[in-house]
């Protein structure tokens, strides 16, 4: 009798067991996911933060291309960080202080051309501007003689710590979703 009552004790147990495991598995398998969760938002964080450095790289190379016309890209006031190109920016840009009529017009093609990349027009689904960058935003300050700014600012998907470049400033609903990245370039009078 002893032995039989043993026996159907141990049954029970045995389906304890199997819950708790059950109970490990399932909270195991839910940290799993957040944990894929999070690595994907890094991903896609690092692939815009790529896609801007691209951005700024090709601005950098028309600056240096156009160096006679090089004030015609200054567009952004260093303190406040605007007026930029690209999301949100509907001012066509001219310049008449620079350089010859030709290169004045090369520098609006190039401020133009980047205000369409900024957007996105370059990549598109259905025939809507998709882009690679969210919010993106250019800007080109004068900072010295011969010297300047170049930076990208787009919108992060988490909270981190607020960049000190004022390019986009105020416009992703809050600081710490304000991603930047910007170039000094000083450009050389190659007479």
């Amino acid at each position: 009798m002893d032995r039989l009552c043993f026996q159907h004790r141990a049954a029970g147990f045995g389906l304890i067991e199997t819950l708790v495991a059950l109970i490990i598995i399932t909270v195991g398998l839910l940290g799993l996911a957040g944990l894929q969760s999070r690595a994907h938002q890094a991903e896609l964080e690092s692939y815009q933060r790529a896609q801007a450095l691209v951005l700024l790289q090709d601005m950098v190379n028309r600056i240096n291309t156009n160096r006679k016309a090089a004030g015609c890209y200054t567009i952004t006031n260093v303190a406040a960080g605007s007026p930029f190109v690209g999301y949100s920016n509907t001012t066509d840009y001219t310049c008449n202080a620079f350089g010859t009529a030709a290169t004045q017009a090369l520098a609006t093609a190039d401020l133009a051309a980047w205000d369409a990349l900024l957007k996105g027009e370059a990549e598109s689904v259905d025939g809507q501007s998709v882009g690679a960058v969210i919010g993106a935003r250019g800007c080109v300050s004068n900072v010295a003689t011969d010297v300047y700014t170049i930076s990208v600012a787009w919108q992060g998907l988490a909270e981190t710590v607020a960049p000190i470049n004022n390019c986009g400033t105020g416009l992703y609903g809050g600081e710490t979703r304000r991603r930047v990245v910007s170039i000094t370039v000083r450009i050389a009078d190659l007479n």
